[in-house]
């Protein structure tokens, strides 16, 4: 206990990033002091602050992702030690690699003087994973620490001071369910990469070219790389077969009307040939059928993460990982919140009203972001439930405003944009149109042509 300053309070968040935006949240800036730890990149951050009207000196700082790995017990680790089927029940450990020990001796010379430890890692099962591995070193040199979770979706002041002064218990189900799946994905992995390798280079001529090239086998690659072959192989079985096809059109003042056969098309060039000469012998074509109705286009689903990364290469061409990459970045630096969620619809606490006002200052998206505001308008329209909650993270949306921040890349930009488009997207109205669809008849056969007109543009509008 720290005299005069109540007790201490160690919190450890993910990454560095994430505790030094902590720290600036919960001090204000004011009073907090910067520290080297046994880590040069996994600095201390220190000021004072209180918890639920208790006094107390916070000291801040933060792993690097994962601070433990599983591996066999020495004597399974040599790839000619065992047969490759006991790899399934061979005990395995957790243990801290030597690129982790640095992060390992801080948080035990931290822990030591503390009576309260606070984990900020992801609100993920990874997340709670990590947090447990945390818990471990602590415990182990201090196991009187009374240990707290921080939930918090955002990193921005809102959400960071409500999450330290609601702290909950961290989740040992969720922990325990990622220790299952690294078991499993290790066990799996090795034992079937040793014996499919050790298989091929005694029953084929193969050149590994060093003795260190494996042939891997993981449970998510090799399913994977099962449908790529499979697609593949139905790819290469294709038969390309011609098929003919008739077409009108229409010219008038207005443009040009093109009317699709609506046989579609035929296989039999013979057959083809004798209709279109029966067409043109009596070119005189008959409206039989002319068809309206309004059609709605409904407004996107809350955005999750499967969906931002499909947007993403669907528009700008970015790969899953490099979305996530600059989703993260974003999320750093309190402009999103957190971008790994299942969830695609918001809880009633949401304030999205909030979230559509610090948007109006923008000088392309604003305006709208105003007409949504307005009640006149009637443009709002509180957002679908998409059906997926993942309990743990609201889906992706914009915690901050940016008319563009200095330093970003393109596709920081057009992530940003991606996401508060999205957004007042899915809490606006459906854009109304009116379909026409036209049937006409020329020598029997019939064609149609359909046109749209847009009666109420509402969120496609760029």
């Amino acid at each position: 206990m720290s005299g005069g300053r109540g007790f201490n309070v160690l919190h450890v968040a993910e990454k560095p990033s994430v505790a030094k935006s902590v720290a600036t949240i919960l001090s204000r800036s004011q009073g907090l002091r910067t520290r080297e730890g046994r880590s040069r990149y996994n600095k201390i951050f220190e000021f004072s602050y209180a918890i639920n009207g208790r006094p107390c000196h916070m000291l801040v700082t933060s792993v690097t992702g994962h601070l433990m790995e599983l591996e066999f017990q020495d004597r399974y680790r040599k790839w000619h030690s065992c047969d490759p089927a006991d790899l399934f029940q061979a005990p395995v450990h957790k243990f801290v690699p030597e690129d982790k020990l640095d992060i390992k001796r801080t948080l035990e010379e931290e822990a030591r003087r503390c009576q309260w430890l606070v984990l900020w890692l992801d609100c993920d099962r990874e997340g709670e994973n990590i947090a447990f591995e945390v818990v471990e070193v602590c415990t182990a040199v201090n196991p009187h620490l009374t240990i707290k979770r921080a939930r918090f979706s955002a990193l921005i002041d809102r959400e960071i001071h409500e999450a330290v002064q609601r702290l909950v218990e961290p989740n040992k189900c969720f922990a325990d369910a990622v220790d299952a799946r690294q078991e499993i994905d290790l066990r799996i992995g090795a034992s079937f990469t040793r014996f499919q390798t050790m298989l091929l280079r005694d029953a084929f001529v193969i050149d590994f070219g060093t003795d260190n090239l494996v042939l891997s086998y993981g449970p998510c690659q090799f399913p994977t790389l099962g449908f790529v072959v499979e697609r593949y192989w139905e790819i290469q079985a294709h038969e390309p077969e011609e098929f003919w096809t008739i077409n009108c059109s229409h010219k008038s003042d207005e443009g040009i009307a093109t009317f699709n056969w609506m046989r579609g098309h035929l296989f039999d060039y013979t057959c083809a040939v004798i209709i279109y000469e029966m067409c043109v012998q009596e070119p005189i074509a008959t409206v039989t059928t002319v068809r309206q109705q309004e059609k709605l286009k409904y407004p996107p689903y809350p955005l999750n993460t499967i969906e931002l990364e499909k947007r993403a290469s669907r528009y700008f061409r970015m790969s899953s990982e490099h979305t996530m990459k600059v989703a993260e970045d974003l999320y750093q630096a309190g402009f999103i919140s957190y971008p790994r969620t299942e969830t695609d619809s918001f809880s009633e606490r949401t304030d999205l009203h909030a979230i559509v006002q610090e948007q109006q200052r923008h000088p392309v998206w604003g305006s709208y972001a105003q007409r949504l505001l307005e009640p006149g308008a009637e443009l709002w329209r509180n957002p679908g439930n998409g059906g997926h909650d993942d309990k743990a993270h609201p889906p992706i949306h914009p915690t901050k405003f940016s008319s563009g921040e200095a330093g970003w890349s393109q596709d920081h930009h057009r992530l940003y944009e991606l996401v508060v488009r999205h957004f007042l997207a899915c809490v606006s109205q459906p854009a109304v149109g009116a379909e026409t669809n036209v049937e006409i008849d020329i020598a029997g056969e019939l064609f149609s042509a359909s046109g749209r007109a847009i009666l109420a543009v509402s969120y496609v509008q760029k």
